[in-house]
C-alpha cells in the first residue's frame, strides 16, 4: 500500500467519523415526538401531536395556560350534524385515561379506550354549549393531574 493510499483511507475514515458524530448530535438535539391524536370525519382524517405534554408528567398551571393560547393554531375538519366523529388516541393516551373538552367544558367522561365515536350534531348545539360554525375540541390527557393536551377545530360543513 502507498502513502497516498493510506492517507486517502485515513480521511475517510475520519470523514465518516465525523458524519456519524454530526449525525448523532442533529438526533439530540430533535425533540421527542409526542403521542398522537386522530380525528375522522367520513372519509377525512386529522392528526396531531401534543400542543402541551411533558413526557406523560403532569403539566403545571403556567404550562397549562400556555397550552390555552396555542389551542388557536390546531388542525381543523368539517363536521355535517349527521356526522360521525371518531376519535382515536394513541395507547399511552389512553393509559393515562382521557376526555373530550368542546370550547373549554368537560364534553365526555374519563376513558381508558383508545377509541371512542360522537355525534356531529352534538357539536352545533345551543343545548350542549356548542352553537356556532366552529368549536375547539380538545383532549386532555389525565384528569388531575392533566398531563397533555390535543387541539382541533371542528367547523360546521
Amino acid at each position: 500500500m502507498t502513502t497516498l493510499q493510506s492517507v486517502v483511507r485515513r480521511r475517510r475514515a475520519v470523514a465518516a467519523a465525523g458524519a456519524v458524530t454530526a449525525g448523532l448530535l442533529v438526533l439530540s438535539a430533535c425533540d421527542k415526538p409526542t403521542p398522537t391524536a386522530t380525528i375522522t370525519v367520513g372519509k377525512n382524517t386529522v392528526h396531531s401531536e401534543a400542543v402541551c405534554y411533558n413526557d406523560g408528567d403532569k403539566l403545571d398551571a403556567k404550562a397549562l395556560a400556555d397550552c390555552a393560547k396555542k389551542t388557536g393554531n390546531a388542525k381543523s375538519i368539517s363536521v355535517n350534524e349527521d356526522s360521525t366523529i371518531r376519535i382515536g388516541v394513541d395507547p399511552k393516551i389512553a393509559d393515562a385515561g382521557w376526555a373530550v373538552l368542546v370550547n373549554g367544558r368537560p364534553f365526555t367522561s374519563l376513558s381508558k379506550e383508545t377509541y371512542r365515536t360522537l355525534p356531529g350534531n352534538a357539536f352545533f348545539n345551543e343545548q350542549y354549549g356548542t352553537g356556532g360554525n366552529t368549536n375547539t375540541l380538545v383532549i386532555q390527557m389525565g384528569a388531575n393531574p392533566t398531563k397533555g393536551v390535543w387541539s382541533f377545530k371542528l367547523k360546521k360543513a
